[in-house]
């Protein structure tokens, strides 16, 4: 799939996951890795369908916690049109996803590429997916998705300026994708 250079690159940051308040505020859930008032964003997209993504401008937002906030939408004014927001996913373009996360935050590797010291370059980490004891960075390898686990032993390093990620990955453990 090629990227034409219109197309914007949306980072999946959270969900909507519950409404609060009567005028139509929402929390969001996220990873950013921080507290967050999106200061200097101004859109937030959120997923209609998959790959449709939809521009909600910024009201407000306050920081309930390091991985919530709530949120104000322009045009969601009443709890009824903000629970049909329910479980969206939440978006934001490129450069705001890179001013927002916390450096330290595994969301932050998104769009990095993956350097694995025996196989050398794997790809572009497409999606990080966190759980408890680790975090796995979804690539595709050969035309197939791979998860790879990114914890203590598999971890080297990360070069921000070169966006690489460099792995050491247990032995075998590529050879499905092959």
């Amino acid at each position: 799939m090629q990227h034409s250079p219109f197309m914007t690159n949306y980072f999946s940051i959270g969900k909507i996951s519950a409404v609060f308040g009567l005028e139509g505020e929402v929390i969001l859930k996220h990873s950013l890795g921080k507290k967050t008032s999106f200061k200097g964003v101004e859109v937030l997209f959120l997923e209609e369908k998959k790959d449709s993504f939809i521009p909600y401008f910024l009201e407000k937002a306050k920081p309930r916690d390091h991985e919530q906030v709530y949120v104000k939408l322009e045009g969601v004014n009443s709890p009824e049109a903000a629970r049909k927001l329910l479980q969206r996913g939440v978006y934001l373009t490129e450069t705001d996803f890179k001013q927002q996360a916390a450096s330290a935050a595994p969301l932050s590797l998104l769009g990095f590429n993956v350097q694995d010291e025996h196989e050398g370059d794997l790809g572009v980490i497409e999606e990080i997916i966190e759980m408890p004891m680790q975090v796995l960075a979804r690539i595709t390898l050969n035309g197939k998705e791979a998860l790879l686990p990114i914890n203590e032993q598999t971890l080297q390093k990360v070069d921000k300026k070169k966006q690489t990620v460099h792995l050491s990955l247990p032995g075998g453990l590529l050879d499905i994708y092959k």
